[in-house]
């Protein structure tokens, strides 16, 4: 009976394992080489070509550009920058969410002069440089120069219309049961 237990045991754990590596949300980022009804295959920086299944339920959201004129205090952003030799903070890119989405600063792409800022708009002043953004969460704030260059776009509904070659994603999936990656949310950007 104890020889049964201990394998009933480890059974369970072996298959409540199983479920969770295949829970496991796996991100992408890079261009879209090729893009069929069914599925996308990603060129990226790290991992070379990803290759991803679609699935009828993947939210897709569009990345639509606006001007910097468009964010209002009390928006909520996501900001890439690189960090200078000074420490100050220069956007690269300015995201409007519709809601905020994972508030905090922290390293970017496993860089140290690349961070990333979810945060709330506290203060805007016009800079020599561009506009300076003031982003508060909690426990902590940022100041941010946002230069003409910079990408800034707000967060819309998209369609799979959008997916095409050399649009720029930002995607998370899961392996299904036969371990291909789908597709869950899928952050698309233009093509430049």
């Amino acid at each position: 009976m104890k020889k049964f237990v201990t394998v009933l045991v480890s059974g369970a754990l072996a298959l409540a394992c199983a479920t969770a590596e295949a829970q496991k949300l796996t991100r992408v980022r890079g261009t879209i080489a090729e893009a069929s009804g069914k599925d996308i295959s990603v060129k990226t920086r790290d991992q070379g070509r990803v290759r991803v299944q679609l699935r009828e339920d993947t939210t897709i959201v569009f990345t639509k550009p606006i001007k910097l004129s468009d964010i209002k205090q009390g928006d909520f952003l996501g900001v890439t920058s690189v960090k200078g030799k000074d420490g100050k903070l220069t956007a690269t890119e300015v995201r409007r969410f519709p809601k905020p989405v994972n508030p905090g600063h922290r390293p970017f792409d496993g860089r140290d002069d690349q961070t990333m800022t979810n945060a709330t708009v506290s203060a805007m002043v016009q800079a020599t440089k561009g506009r300076e953004l003031t982003l508060t969460y909690q426990g902590g704030s940022q100041k941010v120069t946002v230069p003409e260059k910079a990408s800034i776009s707000t967060l819309v509904p998209g369609n799979r219309s959008q997916l095409v070659e050399g649009a720029r994603v930002n995607l998370t999936a899961r392996p299904n049961d036969e371990g291909r990656l789908t597709a869950v949310r899928i952050q698309v950007s233009p093509v430049k």
